[in-house]
């Protein structure tokens, strides 16, 4: 994948670095997480994790100074997410995030409605960022699960991947909607248009799959995200369906509608397992499933009204 075109100063710097060694500079005091610079320099060097980068050095994913810096990156981002939670007045427990979000309307029922084919190619360009490697994230957290939650996840995760067949692994199943839908599949094509909030929406599944010691909010977000997809999917399929898109788009999301369903119970019990009635854990599980939300809601808003990438 070619890196990313710079927007900014933070994320320029980190290109500098992964292209040609320049040194990272001190951020300054508490920099805003969520402007679209910082946020893509932290996609940035997330994204040494999965695939990485043509012609950047893969021992760069390990650089005491690339860590140094998605370290720093990444606890603002946290920062302003916990603040984010603490400051909610809605409900704050995974089955009361997961109803009050029943009642917003979104991007699903937009398209099922009332979008035209170019909204449908847009809202396909942002979704591409996080679909393209759907469920990678979640097998950072396999290792640091017990086994009952690990057999679980597991479970999950090959339904996610295929049951080992390439062509049903649900990244596939989204490049060919992607072409179908005469968008470019390849992997991170679009990164440049990705919008902060989309950037931030991966960021922040990275953020809570990548450190052990966040694995029950990443829980939380996992079931949040399972149990916020069926319905929204099937929305997606009768939209594309009125629309008159090649079936085979339809078919991503047609498949997540079952699918996504059995999902939620796994993933609801997964964060039981892991968490064993503990408050202090529970409320954890409550964390990740408020970030779910708002940062789905976040995107909801950009994608609304936002133009078609040319």
């Amino acid at each position: 994948m070619r890196i990313p075109t710079p927007c900014g100063p933070v994320s320029q710097a980190v290109h500098d670095h992964l292209t040609t060694l320049r040194p990272l500079p001190d951020l300054p005091d508490a920099p805003a997480p969520t402007t679209r610079d910082h946020a893509l320099a932290l996609w940035t060097l997330y994204e040494l994790a999965y695939r990485g980068f043509d012609g950047v050095d893969p021992d760069l994913e390990w650089s005491p100074e690339v860590l140094r810096l998605r370290n720093r990156l990444g606890r603002d981002l946290e920062a302003w997410l916990r603040e984010a939670f603490a400051a909610s007045t809605g409900p704050r427990d995974l089955a009361g995030l997961v109803e009050a979000d029943g009642d917003v309307p979104g991007v699903a029922r937009f398209v099922r409605e009332s979008a035209d084919a170019d909204d449908v190619r847009r809202i396909l360009v942002q979704r591409s960022i996080y679909h393209l490697k759907e469920a990678d994230p979640q097998c950072f957290l396999l290792p640091r699960l017990g086994n009952a939650a690990k057999a679980g996840l597991a479970e999950l995760q090959y339904d996610e991947l295929g049951d080992g067949h390439a062509d049903r692994l649900h990244a596939h199943l989204f490049e060919r909607a992607m072409e179908a839908a005469g968008l470019d599949p390849t992997y991170g094509a679009y990164v440049d248009d990705a919008s902060e909030e989309t950037l931030t929406l991966s960021n922040a599944m990275s953020l809570l799959c990548l450190h052990r010691r966040l694995r029950h909010a990443a829980l939380g977000h996992l079931a949040a995200f399972e149990a916020t997809s069926s319905l929204p999917s099937a929305d997606m399929v009768h939209g594309l369906r009125r629309l008159g898109f090649d079936e085979t788009v339809a078919l991503y999301y047609d498949e997540h509608v079952e699918a996504d369903a059995v999902h939620e119970h796994l993933a609801r019990t997964l964060c039981e397992l892991e968490t064993g009635g503990d408050p202090q854990l529970e409320d954890e599980v409550g964390f990740g499933a408020f970030v779910c939300v708002l940062v789905e809601e976040r995107c909801a808003v950009d994608l609304l009204g936002a133009p078609v990438p040319a």
